[in-house]
């Protein structure tokens, strides 16, 4: 999930899936316990019999791999750990240089807070009297408990990949396993090129003792793979590798960190193995409840990342195929969902219906499942998990045809407007969005034009990707001669459209009273995640605010001359939002975009988040997954 460039590797490199156990590998062979197979357990439970595991003190930790998973992994766990040194090392020095300015490279709600407070530090509020008011007391910061405290930057960003990983004691790969696509296995193995390159310099580099932990989504047994390569480069030197998946959903990874649901921590079943998971148990213990954290063997660690992606993946597109029943029976998709939900053993998550679903994950996964299954000679099984991604590009498939066919199947002189690009709110994150599928089929259309407008998106991201299809067909772009034209207003995006498509589930976008939110002031992060940055450096819940911990903020690094960030910011071209600031969070005035678009007026609702009658109120006409339409 990160954009760590490698040397090239030869692609045809799979992972062997054979069942066998080596003698000595990482699952203990005749270890004792895996004769008694012990299955989950909470870090640190042992038996009465047992002396209990204490892991190693723990001074640094490098993680390799800058992108969506290694930057707020990092950074939550520089937060809670003040007393350790956290490094993120990435040999794309763009994205270091971003992670050291004011321009992160992504966008999630909390992480830009986090990281000023890990990565430049507090000074004593001493130096820095003023008077704060919150909603209940008038205070100075001399009265706030513990945040007049002195704290030091303990989180770092470096393209100096050796050296850190050299000086790290546990190093976390986290860098992009996306899908392979040439060679033995494309279209559902993974690619393991930029994992096996990282997983070589970490072997060649690290001190021996070192603790290589599996952040990525890697395929089953590939701990093994580590291991054969530790045997072949440094036979001499000892290194215990432990699996720990992550469960982050993009627009909420901050808090999935914060207060996850579990942590897994896999290891092989030996002394040793189970110290190295001790180890790393005790650097989430901070944090997170000791129940939580659960310990397994690492092949076990490995699967269950897959396997919890592809089922929920799994549940979105059941949904979605009954979203097509509904269309053509006149039920009511959402009407559906919540009487399914309401049953306890099956819960109203993932129920939702939308054009499908997208981010880097959920497909990859499931076709790495897949490709498991079929190595194992299990055609069976892979054909029923394959059907997964099927029914999910069907799913934005007859979204784009409905859209086509409502318009008299011509697209031609019109205008469309896309309202979100991101593949779920909450996110700047577009790998695998639906809604660059949605535009590729609506340019065979030969529009007038498709406006677009995302309220989380840097509007250069999006034209960079667009630009990208020029491969696939003569240029998209408005400036390059094409018919695509971002924007950073959607009542500019919306005007004279003959037919808006809501590809983004944002709240922006709603129409109901119950979604109204309000305009929070710059850089304010979610209440939760305040509470933890406060109460992480000492302050109360309640008696602190985040305006007032800014205060004492170190100043952030100064960007070079020649920042192209700031060369846009300061330029005449589209001004790139700043990812770290307040995003607008007011919903838009339907009635205003009513009355400047062309007519007949049409609304194509994505993600089921619109209420019809109103939007009929206002002589839109709306068809929405999962329903007939509208009536008229």
């Amino acid at each position: 999930m990160s954009s760590f460039t490698s040397p090239e590797l030869d692609s045809d490199t799979i992972l062997s899936t054979e069942l066998t156990t080596p003698e000595g590998s990482l699952n203990g062979g005749t270890d004792k316990s895996d004769s008694n197979s012990p299955g989950t357990r909470s870090a640190g439970d042992v038996s009465d019999t047992e002396s209990p595991i204490v892991g190693k003190p723990v001074q640094s930790i490098c993680c390799v791999g800058a992108g969506y998973v290694g930057g707020p992994t990092a950074a939550v766990i520089a937060l809670k750990n003040p007393h350790i040194r956290v490094t993120v090392v990435d040999k794309d020095e763009r994205r270091i240089r971003r992670w050291n300015s004011r321009h992160l490279p992504i966008y999630e709600p909390g992480l830009a807070e986090i990281v000023r407070v890990s990565r430049d530090g507090l000074s004593p509020s001493s130096e820095k009297k003023s008077t704060h008011t919150d909603d209940d007391n008038q205070y100075t910061e001399s009265q706030i408990p513990g945040i007049n405290s002195f704290r030091a930057p303990n989180l770092f960003f470096s393209a100096n990949v050796a050296e850190c990983i050299r000086e790290s004691d546990i190093v976390i790969i986290a860098v992009n396993t996306p899908t392979k696509m040439r060679g033995s296995g494309a279209g559902s193995a993974t690619d393991m090129t930029a994992f096996e390159a990282v997983a070589a310099d970490v072997v060649q580099h690290a001190k021996s003792g070192a603790v290589i932990v599996e952040k990525s989504t890697v395929p089953c047994r590939t701990a093994q793979m580590i291991q054969e390569m530790i045997a072949v480069r440094r036979p001499k030197a000892r290194f215990e590798i432990l699996s720990n998946p992550e469960f982050l959903a993009a627009g909420t990874a901050i808090q999935d960190l914060l207060h996850p649901d579990r942590v897994i921590i896999g290891s092989s079943t030996t002394k040793d193995g189970q110290v190295a998971a001790e180890t790393l148990a005790g650097v989430y213990a901070g944090f997170v409840d000791r129940s939580r954290i659960i310990t397994t063997n690492i092949w076990s660690s490995e699967l269950a990342k897959l396997v919890a992606n592809s089922m929920l993946a799994q549940r979105l597109s059941s949904i979605n195929s009954i979203s097509a029943i509904c269309e053509a029976t006149g039920a009511e998709i959402n009407e559906v969902s919540a009487s399914i939900g309401m049953d306890s053993r099956v819960g109203d998550k993932f129920l939702r219906a939308g054009i499908g679903f997208g981010g880097s994950c959920f497909k990859k996964d499931v076709l790495s499942l897949v490709y498991l299954a079929e190595s194992l000679g299990l055609k069976e099984v892979g054909a029923y998990w394959r059907q997964v991604v099927t029914m999910n590009e069907y799913q934005r498939n007859r979204f784009t045809s409905r859209v086509i066919k409502c318009l008299n199947n011509t697209l031609v002189g019109k205008k469309i407007t896309l309202l979100g690009y991101a593949f779920k709110k909450n996110t700047s994150d577009t790998r695998e969005a639906p809604a660059l599928e949605i535009i590729k089929t609506l340019l065979d259309e030969n529009p007038g034009e498709i406006a677009i407008f995302d309220p989380c998106c840097n509007p250069y991201v999006i034209e960079s990707e667009i630009r990208q299809l020029h491969g696939y067909g003569p240029p998209a772009l408005r400036d390059d001669g094409g018919a695509v034209k971002v924007y950073h207003d959607a009542y500019e995006a919306c005007e004279s459209s003959n037919a808006i498509l809501i590809v983004t589930e944002f709240d922006e976008f709603r129409n109901t009273e119950s979604a109204a939110i309000t305009s929070p002031p710059a850089t304010v992060a979610s209440k939760d995640v305040q509470t933890d940055i406060i109460s992480n450096i000492g302050g109360t819940k309640d008696s602190a605010s985040l305006s007032y911990l800014q205060e004492t903020l170190n100043e952030e690094p100064t960007c070079a001359l020649d920042c192209p960030d700031c060369q846009r910011e300061n330029g005449k071209d589209l001004a790139a939002r700043k990812l770290s600031d307040a995003l607008p969070k007011q919903q838009v005035d339907w009635e205003r975009i009513a009355e400047s678009m062309s007519t007949p007026k049409w609304l194509f609702d994505g993600r089921c988040i619109i209420d019809i009658k109103k939007m009929t109120r206002l002589g839109i006409r709306v068809e929405s997954i999962g329903s007939a339409g509208d009536g008229f």
